[in-house]
């Protein structure tokens, strides 16, 4: 077994709602140059899972079809989302039309609360989540870093809390690391996936040096120079991320420490 290998099996694996997942890489598919490229980058980032907006295919028409069908000969989960939401009962009206065309009880669930910055509307979120987990939906929220919003999500039924590294797009990694450090602390048994933001490969390795257990991510490979390179190395960056995590990192410490400690060790008078 080679090191890729061993970092793809070591230690506790995914889990999403029971179901074990092995690859840390769920992946977006809007925005790719074209589905050719799209297939590629998939396949090049070894995601199981991969987000599909309804509205963007609902109003797709033939092309709508034509995408699903693509999506469908990669074998891959498809986690559908309500991506651009604004309200608790617009979220749950696209959660249930999603269900019935994607044959699926998993909803990536977005309420969104300002246009600027696509921070979630976490009021509305948490309302909608108890909504759609008594309906039976799997709901994977796509939220905030703040400790008390997840812990409404919990008591709402989410199983998956994914926060956000920062505003969806901009590409600025984990903007608030203390918050999050301090989230997979007061969480250590439930699954944390770092979720927009993301924008280069050794964000996504941060992610996963502080226990995250996956990152999602779209724009950053999407809108990449070379978007299926950029999924490998996506790829790489969250195996080696989780494999540092589960190795065990050194703390940081404000002074130097000698790695060839001088007590004991012989001295020689060349004079």
């Amino acid at each position: 077994m080679n090191v890729r290998d061993q970092s793809l099996h070591a230690g506790r694996a995914l889990s999403v709602y029971g179901e074990t997942i092995s690859s840390r890489l769920l992946l977006g598919t809007a925005g790719y140059p074209s589905p050719a490229i799209l297939t590629s980058a998939v396949k090049a980032s070894g995601a199981e899972i991969v987000t599909v907006s309804l509205r963007r295919e609902a109003a797709g028409g033939k092309a709508g079809e034509r995408f699903l069908d693509i999506i469908k000969d990669l074998g891959v989960r498809v986690l559908p989302n309500t991506a651009g939401c604004r309200t608790p009962g617009e979220a749950i009206a696209t959660a249930q039309m999603a269900r019935e065309l994607f044959g699926t009880d998993w909803i990536k669930l977005e309420v969104i609360g300002n246009d600027d910055t696509l921070q979630p509307d976490v009021f509305g979120l948490v309302e909608a989540a108890g909504t759609l987990s008594r309906d039976g939906f799997k709901v994977l929220p796509y939220t905030t870093e703040d400790l008390s919003v997840a812990e409404r999500l919990q008591r709402a039924g989410c199983q998956v809390i994914m926060p956000w590294g920062a505003p969806i797009g901009s590409g600025r990694g984990l903007a608030n690391v203390h918050a999050l450090t301090s989230l997979r602390a007061y969480f250590p048994d439930v699954t944390l996936i770092i979720d927009a933001g993301i924008g280069a490969p050794s964000h996504a390795a941060l992610a996963m040096e502080l226990g995250y257990d996956a990152v999602l991510l779209n724009t950053a490979v999407a809108k990449a120079a070379d978007p299926v390179k950029m999924a490998a190395a996506f790829a790489s960056a969250i195996q080696s991320g989780r494999l540092g995590y589960e190795a065990g990192l050194i703390p940081p410490r404000d002074m130097a420490v000698p790695s060839t400690p001088v007590a004991g060790t012989p001295f020689f008078d060349l004079d």
